[in-house]
């Protein structure tokens, strides 16, 4: 316990949220939205877009955030990188070396579940594990001094202050060319009728082919006014933000949620972006016609309580949100999204 008492308070969930989960020892909201936004900050700055992954020391998401552009590979390569730098306790820079020195090797690790790349580090206060960030989605460029994992490890720095060396880079043997490699590019971003502020637009609309894609900041902010709405009750919620083909754009797990209110975030999101449809409508309609539950919990794995809703701006669906573990999901839900788009979006009305 010496080690957990020695954490500062201001980097891990602390007073009635740490007792609320019986931990003092994890990653707080702050710290990773901190963490995030530095590491962002800095890749605008160099000109390129990531994703960002922060988890805490159970494996739990408490921060995600997509920048435009990025595609379903490089969001899902950061979470990769960021649960294996909290499987091994280590950068999973690593793993990458041991399989560069040994290709046969990868193997093994793809088994053990642990993705062999830079990027993910664990993040350790004064001894102590608090969690796990990954990067993904940028080109390295390690004789200019950048990279995903150099990334996390300035954002790190910038925020809990100096952090252990990275480990050395091996490079890659060089290989022979052996096919061509075709080029698909598209000049112009795709046409949208939606402002820029709230979609993803320019060439990183280009980039994706879609023009239809909640944008990054809209979805931060949306995530920000449904934070305030239950900070203002005394609740807390986790919630996540889906684009429309599933892909996570932004996720945040307040202070003293557990892992049911996390995972009830997600497959609300789910449940909405593949029904089209509120999760409350179908929780209703099941509960008018319950023999259909089976087949909506077991085979399509639909969650049926309010929280999750289709985000449905001026008759285009640009993606889903799913809000758990408040006194009120889909309420929570609603206030982000207002917040945003105001009366332009689509949301439940319950006749009388």
């Amino acid at each position: 316990m010496a080690n957990a008492q020695s954490v500062p308070s201001k980097f891990v969930v602390s007073g009635p949220a740490a007792r609320e989960i019986l931990d003092s020892t994890t990653i707080n909201l702050e710290t990773a939205e901190r963490i995030t936004m530095a590491c962002e900050r800095l890749a605008r700055e160099r000109g390129v877009s990531i994703s960002v992954y922060v988890l805490d020391n159970d494996g739990n998401d408490v921060y995600i955030h997509r920048m435009d552009g990025e595609m379903w590979v490089n969001t899902a390569t950061a979470e990769m990188k960021a649960k294996t730098a909290l499987q091994i306790r280590g950068p999973s820079k690593e793993r990458m070396n041991r399989v560069i020195r040994n290709p046969s090797e990868e193997w093994q690790q793809i088994e053990l579940g642990v993705f062999s790349n830079s990027g993910g580090l664990p993040i350790i206060v004064d001894d102590q594990l608090i969690g796990a960030i990954g990067v993904g989605g940028s080109a390295p460029r390690i004789a200019e001094g950048w990279s995903d994992e150099i990334c996390a490890h300035k954002a790190m720095t910038e925020v809990m202050g100096t952090q252990p060396p990275l480990i050395e880079d091996i490079p890659r043997p060089q290989t022979p060319v052996v096919a061509v490699v075709p080029r698909f590019t598209v000049d112009s971003p795709p046409a949208s009728s939606l402002p820029p502020e709230f979609v993803v637009s320019g060439a990183a609309a280009a980039g994706i082919k879609n023009g239809a894609q909640i944008s990054g900041d809209a979805a931060r902010n949306v995530a920000l006014a449904c934070r305030a709405w239950a900070t203002e009750r005394g609740d807390t919620m986790s919630l996540t933000i889906l684009d429309p083909s599933g892909v996570p754009v932004h996720g945040e797990r307040m202070d003293g949620q557990v892992t049911s209110g996390i995972e009830a975030a997600k497959l609300r999101a789910q449940t909405a972006l593949q029904s089209r449809t509120p999760t409350s409508v179908r929780g209703a309609g099941l509960a008018n016609r319950p023999y259909g539950l089976p087949r909506s919990v077991l085979l399509f794995r639909w969650h049926l309580e309010p929280g999750g809703l289709p985000i449905v701006v001026d008759s285009q669906m640009i993606g889903a949100i799913g809000v758990g573990g408040s006194n009120d999901d889909e309420a929570c839900a609603i206030a982000g999204l207002q917040s945003v788009f105001g009366d332009r979006v689509t949301v439940p009305v319950y006749p009388n």
